[in-house]
């Protein structure tokens, strides 16, 4: 993982008079040009520390051009400043400097109120490393949400991450949330904009993080203050919801693969076995050597999608149970031999077509039984193949992908 030093020179730290020894907990906030709330923030922020009783730290990633930085490092947070270059790349920068066990996250505009930060630290200290804030479940203030996101945009997004991963979130837009630093060293987010968002709920679910969600209470703007949503255009949360639709197909593309590969598969292979023994007629209607294709193509297609999924499912294991299993299943000498004996039986059963193609000067006979024994014998070939491909595959991914263990604890 290739994380900034904190010797970064586009990074600079500012610590505050009464800074934090030893923190547990680290509120880790980016912000840009947040002068009207910072100040509020940090405060809550505090309020927040001191309900809890626990040793926390307050970092803010900032990238303004405003007096942000001054007014939260007086208030008594750390400022971190980097160069503007997005959400999700302001928590990549900011991770050598994190000195707490715990991250909490949020935004600085003071919409997430950050004086009940007591639960989330609650739910670490039970053993939790991903608790997530729903809106949904505690609070949401009069035009604090959009009616779009908050009756459509959301639920629907969480609805479909919630049918492909067999998850239970209520709320996977809420920025409220908190992971342990070992899981978010371990996650290597890649994002660099509002995406990070999905990608870190994603990933917790591919790592099987334990997890739990805390209700929160979710504010409107204060007066004065445009969001950066509103202030980038109308079809801003469009765009970001787009972005967020992007990372659920990247990280939970084997759900699209997996049940529609296996319908697709045994369909062809449905109507392909009984027309082994010749065309045949089914409530008037003829099936032949057409027929024959069409279920080849069906079925090649479909274990196509399902030798993608198999390697997707060895890319995002985080458990490091799946490659093995996959290797068990399809053990190295014995696909190589099974591969052997599936060419060589497709081999003979397109022979008497070949055979019949040669007696007659090279010109292709008519279509008989003998047609639909050489398609059954090439899908064959192609399984045998794809097969011993994809196990080949799989193991390579064995040797190349790191290996996802705990990561070693940050210097302070």
């Amino acid at each position: 993982m290739n994380f900034p030093s904190i010797h970064d020179p586009e990074l600079t730290l500012l610590t505050p008079d009464d800074d934090v020894a030893d923190p547990e907990v680290t509120i880790l906030v980016p912000s840009l040009n947040e002068e009207l709330t910072i100040g509020t923030f940090v405060d809550w922020c505090r309020e927040g520390i001191a309900a809890s009783g626990a040793a926390v730290e307050i970092l803010i990633v900032d990238s303004s051009t405003d007096r942000t930085p001054e007014i939260a490092r007086d208030r008594g947070a750390r400022v971190l400043r980097t160069p503007k270059r997005g959400l999700g790349r302001a928590y990549i920068d900011a991770i050598p400097f994190v000195r707490g066990k715990f991250i909490i996250m949020g935004d600085a505009d003071c919409t997430y109120d950050f004086r009940q930060i007591a639960p989330f630290i609650e739910a670490f200290r039970e053993g939790a490393d991903f608790v997530m804030g729903s809106r949904f479940k505690g609070s949401i203030e009069d035009n604090a949400m959009p009616p779009l996101h908050r009756y459509f945009g959301t639920p629907l997004t969480t609805w479909i991450l919630n049918r492909m991963f067999a998850s239970r979130f209520s709320d996977i837009h809420c920025g409220m949330r908190g992971i342990s630093v070992d899981a978010l060293l371990r996650m290597d987010l890649r994002s660099q904009g509002w995406e990070y968002a999905s990608e870190m709920v994603l990933k917790s679910v591919h790592m099987e993080l334990p997890t739990t969600e805390v209700p929160i209470h979710f504010l409107k703007d204060p007066d004065g203050r445009l969001s950066h949503m509103k202030r980038r255009g109308w079809m801003e949360p469009w765009r970001a919801g787009w972005r967020n639709l992007q990372a659920m197909f990247v990280y939970g593309f084997d759900f699209f693969l997996i049940w529609p590969g296996f319908l697709l598969l045994a369909l062809g292979l449905i109507i392909m076995l009984p027309l082994l023994a010749g065309p045949m007629s089914i409530a008037g209607v003829r099936f032949s050597s057409n027929a024959m294709l069409f279920a080849m193509a069906l079925a090649v297609l479909g274990q196509s999608m399902l030798v993608s999924a198999a390697i997707g499912r060895v890319i995002f294991d985080y458990s490091g149970r799946v490659q093995p299993r996959f290797e068990r299943l399809l053990p190295y000498n014995a696909t190589i031999w099974g591969t052997v004996v599936a060419v060589l039986a497709g081999v003979l059963l397109a022979f008497p077509l070949f055979d019949s193609y040669v007696e007659s000067g090279y010109v292709l006979p008519e279509i008989g039984v003998e047609t639909n024994w050489a398609v059954f014998g090439l899908w064959l070939i192609t399984t045998a193949f794809q097969i011993f491909i994809s196990g080949l595959m799989i193991r390579a991914l064995g040797v190349m992908l790191p290996i996802k263990k705990p990561a070693p604890p940050l210097a302070g």
